[in-house]
């Protein structure tokens, strides 16, 4: 679709925040009103549609893609919309460590143990960890405490949520930045310890780092819509 408007706005609408083109309000995909509750948010939506060329690139409109999730898709059932980011309580990545290499357990030991320590801390249930990747059922009560968790969030959080999951591999980190308990960064570097530390120790693939340097990006912007909901 090429670039059908000059100028950008953002108006009042509804109580909260909407984005204008030429006056004329966004819609979501679902032809629902784009309003947010959050100034902020709505001027860095307002930024996303002002820089747009000749043609409208959606991937460089990541905050007007989480919005639109969040009001189509999220909102009208948000438990339908939990459930995978849910599952994940019964794989979390922090529970599978390396079976061979004693200085990579090492350091998941030391990044992991921690986030796994605040989680049954903060939800008061266990953990079992392993070797290998062979599946291994976590008890019953923490993956019922973890999907709790994840449905007591408003759309918004979980909208939130499930890139920072679906990227990471891991319900525990994920929670833990939607929750403030870490911070965006040093969590990326945790769910990112595997490869950076084979690309540390057999040089890095081009390729691959393209791939993750996507990655992060998108779990970075996940984490900008986070803090400016």
């Amino acid at each position: 679709m090429k670039r059908f408007w000059k100028d950008t706005s953002v108006v009042e609408i509804d109580g909260g925040w909407g984005i204008a083109l030429d006056g004329r309000p966004v819609r979501t995909p679902q032809r629902a009103a784009l309003a947010v509750k959050n100034p902020a948010l709505a001027q860095a939506i307002a930024a996303e549609w002002q820089a747009q060329g000749e043609a409208i690139d959606p991937a460089a409109m990541p905050m007007t893609g989480l919005t639109n999730a969040a009001i189509d898709l999220a909102t009208p059932d948000p438990a339908a919309f939990a459930e995978p980011v849910a599952a994940y309580a019964a794989t979390d990545l922090l529970c599978y460590r390396d079976d061979r290499d004693p200085l990579l357990q090492a350091e998941q030991a030391a990044a992991w143990n921690p986030l796994l320590a605040w989680a049954e801390t903060r939800f008061g249930i266990e953990f079992e960890i392993t070797q290998g990747i062979l599946p291994i059922d976590q008890p019953p009560a923490t993956v019922a405490a973890l999907r709790a968790a994840v449905l007591a969030l408003d759309p918004w959080r979980m909208t939130a949520l499930t890139p920072l999951v679906t990227i990471g591999g891991s319900l525990v980190a994920g929670l833990a930045l939607i929750e403030g308990a870490n911070d965006g960064g040093a969590l990326w570097q945790a769910v990112s310890l595997d490869e950076l530390y084979q690309e540390r120790r057999w040089g890095a693939d081009d390729l691959a780092t393209a791939a993750r340097e996507k990655k992060q990006a998108d779990w970075d912007n996940a984490a900008r819509f986070l803090s400016l909901i």
